[in-house]
């Protein structure tokens, strides 16, 4: 948590990451011209939020692209501000639209525990409940077939969709229809992308969702941090938050 308030400090830091909030997945040259300042100024800053895990980057072909990572702001919210105010929204919002572009988001996260176990709480449908708004997982987790999400409350599916990809305990790729409302169905089909990636005595998961419309629905992807965050608490305390996608809408799903 240090290393995240040490980064948020920096009033040009926090101008960077408003920068990704407006229009995430940005290059080091997008970046550099709205700062000034020198290219290797902005690399310096960039390189401490990384450190930080509030950037994360992913190469696409020759580009290196810098993606906003609420997660360690919604575990700094979690232990401390949940306690003394009422939750605030966790869902990224007020992004302008481009109804051409598609947009993507990634989420990064370490966990002690090890690929296996949190591969288990992944697929696993009494684990997935308990920090993911209380909704259960169902599957085969075979490629090429389907997967359902529901909760008890409800009468059918609230995300449905196909396994791409299924290698055990490394990487999961699934296709996402979301269903729990008109405005998101209406969003039609969306990519999730689970990477886990042992370091040392933890691991490193990265969550991308992906094929988005550029200014879709934030329901589709704003609860991340929540579900991130309440992933985590499980597997390192074997709790469970209110706060989090744990139970905080869990009655309210239907």
């Amino acid at each position: 948590m240090d290393a995240v308030f040490r980064a948020l400090a920096a009033p040009t830091r926090r101008r960077l990451l408003d920068e990704l909030f407006r229009k995430d997945g940005q290059t080091l040259s997008e970046l550099e011209e709205r700062f000034p300042m020198t290219r290797f100024g902005v690399m310096k800053h960039l390189k401490q939020l990384e450190e930080a895990g509030l950037v994360v980057t992913k190469r696409r072909g020759r580009e290196k692209l810098h993606f906003l990572n609420p997660v360690p702001i919604r575990l700094v919210h979690d232990r401390w501000v949940s306690k003394y105010a009422e939750p605030w929204a966790a869902g990224l919002s007020g992004l302008k639209t481009r109804l051409e572009a598609r947009m993507e988001k990634v989420f990064e996260i370490y966990i002690k525990t090890t690929p296996k176990r949190l591969w288990e709480a992944i697929t696993d449908p009494d684990m997935r409940s308990k920090y993911n708004f209380g909704m259960r997982i169902n599957s085969d987790w075979k490629a090429g077939s389907r997967y359902e999400s529901s909760h008890p409350a409800t009468s059918g599916p609230l995300v449905e969709g196909e396994n791409l990809e299924v290698d055990p305990p490394r990487r999961l790729v699934q296709s996402m229809v979301a269903l729990w409302s008109d405005d998101v169905k209406n969003e039609g089909t969306s990519r999730v992308t689970w990477e886990i990636e042992p370091v040392g005595d933890s691991c490193r998961l990265t969550v991308t969702h992906d094929q988005l419309r550029e200014g879709a629905n934030d329901e589709l992807y704003g609860g991340w941090p929540m579900i991130l965050s309440g992933l985590k608490t499980l597997l390192e305390t074997g709790e469970t938050l209110t706060t989090p996608g744990s139970l905080m809408y869990a009655e309210g799903a239907a």
